[in-house]
């Protein structure tokens, strides 16, 4: 049995690492709930210029834009978002086990995976297994992650139009609750837009737009339908991506905020064994006190 001292010890070492996870809690339930509201104020914003390039897409045709354009699979790159610290139980895992998944099944004719990795915790994940790097970048803040979004955006579509790669694929944590992160893998390159409803009105902006009536029944574009898609569709591509990295933002604290709870919960239960171990140790040396007490008494007695 472990002496009074060592089992005082540890108590010491259980509470202090109880108070630090306490914190960490704390401090990850105000970051969510920036977080979150940035996510909200976001998403709006990027289902508004989803349905738009839909809906651009749908009539234009994919000859219409160079981002559109499908090729067989071939070369392939993956942008992985992670996360820079770890403290938020499998949230990192889910993401890169994810992605070996998915190369491994649904890319298994591919010629090529390259890897654009965001976040500490990939980069030392697939490091270790000495996989294809192309990039490297921190993981993001509320602060950096239009910036990121924007210049990780600008490399893929370089990579992209250049050849270099036929597919990009974003894998990402999305947030759906405190308790409740979804890992998502998506293609972003060729942009093959989401569904959306048949279109009911028509857009008109003024004379200058009487030449785009002629290329399509449905719109009337000002400016013309190219100068339009040249802009939004890398737009799109920007706003996919700082969508994932608001949604991992938020998913990374809420993973942490639970992993922190758990861990003071069961710190706390492991200090309530300690000490009953202690209570019941230090009981035992008492009794065995007493016993020699009582027994060297008989004895000067004898």
């Amino acid at each position: 049995m472990p002496s009074l001292k060592a089992i005082r010890n540890r108590i010491t070492s259980v509470k202090n690492t109880r108070k630090i996870t306490r914190a960490i809690k704390l401090v990850s339930t105000a970051k969510l709930r920036r977080a979150q509201e940035a996510l909200i104020a976001a998403r709006p914003y990027a289902s508004a210029i989803t349905q738009v390039v839909s809906e651009l897409s749908a009539v234009a045709g994919a000859e219409s834009h160079k981002l559109f354009e499908e090729r067989p699979l071939s070369k392939v790159a993956i942008v992985v978002m992670t996360s820079d610290r770890g403290q938020a139980g499998a949230f990192n895992t889910n993401v890169v086990k994810a992605v070996e998944r998915y190369a491994a099944n649904e890319l298994s004719g591919a010629t090529e995976v390259s890897l654009r990795i965001i976040g500490r915790k990939g980069n030392q994940y697939f490091a270790r297994r000495r996989a294809t790097v192309t990039s490297f970048d921190i993981a993001p803040t509320g602060a950096s992650a239009l910036d990121l979004a924007r210049e990780v955006a600008n490399r893929a579509i370089d990579d992209f139009t250049s050849g270099k790669v036929d597919r990009v694929f974003l894998a990402y944590n999305e947030f759906r609750s405190a308790v409740s992160q979804v890992t998502r893998v998506k293609q972003i390159l060729p942009v093959v837009p989401e569904k959306s409803t048949a279109l009911t009105t028509t857009t008109t902006a003024g004379p200058a737009a009487g030449h785009g009536a002629a290329e399509s029944g449905d719109f009337l574009y000002e400016p013309g339908k190219q100068e339009l898609l040249n802009r939004l569709v890398p737009l799109y591509v920007q706003i996919q991506l700082y969508r994932a990295a608001l949604e991992s933002i938020a998913a990374f604290f809420a993973a942490q905020m639970t992993a922190m709870e758990n861990a003071t919960k069961n710190a706390g239960e492991m200090v309530a064994k300690l000490t009953l171990s202690y209570n019941r140790a230090r009981q035992a040396s008492i009794t065995k006190e007493l016993l020699e007490i009582i027994g060297g008494a008989e004895a000067l007695k004898g």
